[in-house]
């Protein structure tokens, strides 16, 4: 057994909307991620997404309304809604999910990649 300091793990991460596990439990990952710009829209069929805000601002766009998060709220998107991420200034989360992916990029857009930056407004 080893502590987990989320926000050193999060601040970590080289690329915006990457994901990194950091515990398992009960078929659970846990895994910290960071945000700046927009996903892109998508849907997870086979699980619901569990965001646990740790700094910053995280906004889940839905088709019915948009949800707000602080640190330390969460937000449980249950399986089969369509749903965006998105954060204005950086943002850094816990997601928390079955051991499987559905959606192989989930939602990551293309400019993340590599370590990029969103595109100016």
């Amino acid at each position: 057994m080893a502590k987990v300091d989320l926000a050193a793990e999060a601040a970590g991460l080289t690329e915006f909307w990457s994901q990194r596990v950091v515990a398992s439990a009960n078929g659970d990952l846990f895994k910290v991620a960071k945000g700046v710009g927009s996903t892109t829209w998508h849907t997870h069929e086979d699980q619901d997404e569990t965001f646990l805000v740790l700094s910053g601002r995280l906004t889940v766009q839905l088709r019915t309304g948009d949800v707000e998060l602080l640190p330390g709220e969460l937000l449980v998107v249950p399986r089969g809604t369509e749903h965006c991420p998105v954060a204005h200034e950086e943002a850094r989360f816990l997601l928390v999910g079955p051991a499987v992916t559905s959606t192989a990029a989930g939602g990551k857009p293309d400019w993340s990649r590599d370590g990029g930056s969103p595109p100016a407004r």
